[in-house]
């Protein structure tokens, strides 16, 4: 056991996490020859498309150190707050972790709260400067923050470069100095923590742990502590860049076991796996139940594909522990589910993965935030959609969440973010000033605020150089208001949204705009209304595709031609009243950019 480190890598998104990991695997000799490529551990399409990490990945590298051979098991993690839960998932499993910070950007909002998450949980943290191979590098400037905001040493950081390799021996060689082999016992009862799994179409359900106490063998009858399950461990194994089955896994190890799982409610991540002859006496204290963010209502385009739509979403949800979701129903759209999400990008991977993962075809509705709405006796119900409000006379008051949100920039940018936050209903807690020019604004803004566009414009605004993190705070009460879209008089639930009393006059009349953009012309006049309870507040009309149906007539009497429109006017009442509007996907998802 001594010869084993547990360690993993935290950094801001776009620090160059991936890019370093990739020289640790070659320097190692863990992954050598064609296998070699950019971002070797993120294996998922989308990733390497967008050039980002969603998923943390687990691999297992041999270091020889001063003559003794060592085991190093690193996880790489995602940087884009959307994706926090992961990185609290991976820190569970590690003694130690690598904190790699920018040389050009310095320290920004994710690096901070990833570095508290770390703390939290007594890891050894090493700080790396990398990318200081860039012209533009500030290394100086840089190591001043670090020493500022760690308190260690100017002398313990390294200096490094992902694409150069610099500094990678000593990275490898801290690892094994600085951070403590696993504390466990191998001779106690089993104990290990379920950190990650996914789903093999031919094997089933693949557990990924690490061993806390004890130690699991292949053909062990083991038990899943939560969800009471008991099974045989029919493969066990460690995790190179492809599983490698071993006989045993052995204390403070990390691995992976099959044992012909099919139903995936059956793994839940941070349970604890022991043994049942031998069972350990209490359950590792796992993760909290993540708490998700945004939520909206994911339907299939065609109502057959319900049942398909359940099981892709639980075999996406293994892979993924951070997404929420639960039956409902809509009067435009048929059956589908309430799903919760982390926030906006990661609303869009899983959109994304539903597609090229399960061939699914999903219209997604407009995403909202839970609101608990208290009625006239006091008592409180939770809403997380529009459809679910009770009427306006029961309701009392609703309170809303708000978020403390902490923004990290440039002091030549306070001015336009201070706007962009007051303008979404924030007030300001403080201000501090991290170092020179670096100032942190810490905000209490409303979550339904920044659900939709706040982080596109921040970015913008501050031409990127602003870095945006938050956690939940708490519910204030607020003067909401249900806004309904009625298209001919029918409302369309899928487009109704809860929204404050200030905004609902221009939100209302921007969304008709918009649909009258988008709703293709019929045969008859589509009327397209904003309504707050019965009062219309927001009118547009798209009008009708005429056929002229006086065309044959020349000249003549009036009256004739009066005659075949009065026919043509008959004959549109009454389709009008049979004629249903489809509304496309693509305007469900224009309401999210109205600006």
């Amino acid at each position: 056991m001594k010869h084993i480190r547990n360690f993993c890598i935290i950094a801001h998104i776009d620090h160059g996490k991936s890019t370093l990991a990739d020289r640790l695997l070659e320097y190692t000799k863990t992954v050598s020859g064609k296998d070699l490529q950019a971002q070797v551990l993120d294996d998922m399409d989308l990733e390497r498309e967008r050039g980002i990490t969603i998923k943390s990945h687990a691999i297992q590298m041999k270091y020889e150190y001063k003559g003794e051979q060592y085991v190093l098991n690193l996880i790489d993690t995602p940087g884009h707050v959307d994706f926090s839960y992961e990185v609290s998932r991976s820190i569970a499993a590690c003694e130690g972790a690598l904190l790699i910070v920018d040389a050009a950007q310095g320290i920004q909002a994710q690096t901070i709260s990833n570095l508290y998450m770390a703390l939290e949980n007594d890891l050894e943290i090493i700080p790396v400067l990398n990318k200081i191979d860039l012209p533009q590098a500030m290394p100086e400037e840089v190591e001043d923050q670090i020493v500022e905001l760690l308190g260690c040493k100017r002398e313990e950081i390294i200096r490094a470069s992902g694409k150069t390799g610099e500094g990678v021996y000593d990275i490898l060689n801290a690892v094994v100095e600085r951070i403590k082999s696993p504390s466990g016992n191998p001779d106690a009862p089993l104990q290990a923590l379920i950190f990650d799994s996914v789903f093999n179409a031919f094997r089933g359900i693949i557990a990924y742990f690490k061993v806390v106490n004890g130690s699991i063998r292949k053909g062990d009858k083991v038990k899943f502590v939560a969800s009471e399950k008991e099974y045989d461990a029919d493969e066990v194994g460690i995790l190179k860049l492809d599983m490698q089955p071993t006989a045993e896994v052995g204390c403070g190890n990390v691995g992976y076991i099959i044992s012909g799982i099919k139903v995936s409610k059956e793994v839940r991540v941070g349970d604890t796996i022991t043994h049942i002859a031998r069972p350990c006496e209490k359950a590792i204290e796992g993760f909290e139940e993540v708490k998700p963010m945004v939520f909206a209502g994911v339907y299939p385009i065609d109502t057959e594909d319900f049942e398909n739509l359940r099981s892709s979403l639980e075999k996406l949800q293994l892979n993924d522990a951070s997404l929420t979701f639960q039956p409902e129903s809509s009067v435009a759209l048929g059956f589908g589910f309430r799903c919760g999400f982390l926030g906006l990008l990661h609303m869009e991977i899983v959109q994304e993965r539903l597609d090229r993962e399960f061939n699914m075809d999903v219209i997604t509705t407009v995403p909202n935030v839970s609101y608990n709405v208290y009625d006239k006796h006091g008592n409180c119900k939770e809403v997380h959609n529009p459809a679910g409000l009770p009427e306006p006379t029961l309701i009392d008051r609703i309170d809303e969440p708000f978020i403390r949100a902490s923004v990290i920039t440039s002091t030549a940018y306070i001015g336009p973010i201070m706007t962009l936050c007051l303008g979404k209903r924030g007030t300001l807690v403080r201000q501090d000033y991290i170092s020179g020019d670096r100032v942190e604004i810490i905000y209490d803004i409303p979550l339904g605020e920044i659900v939709i566009d706040f982080y596109d414009k921040l970015k913008s605004i501050s031409k990127g150089y602003a870095s945006f993190d938050y956690h939940f705070h708490d519910y204030r009460p607020a003067r909401l208001i249900k806004l309904d879209i009625l298209l001919n008089g029918e409302p369309v639930d899928a487009l109704s949204t809860l929204t404050h009393f200030d905004n609902a006059n221009n939100f209302g009349r921007r969304m008709c705009e918009k649909l009258k953009e988008l709703i293709p012309r019929q045969q008859f006049d589509v009327a397209i209304q904003a309504a707050i309870g019965a009062k219309i507040i927001a009118r547009e009309t798209i009008k009708a595709v005429r056929k002229d149906v006086t065309a044959k007539c020349y000249g003549g009497d009036i009256s004739r031609k009066r005659k075949l429109l009065e026919k043509q006017k008959e004959g549109k009442k009454r389709m009008k009243q049979v004629g249903n509007v489809e509304v496309p996907q693509k305007a469900f998802l224009a309401v999210l950019k109205l600006d």
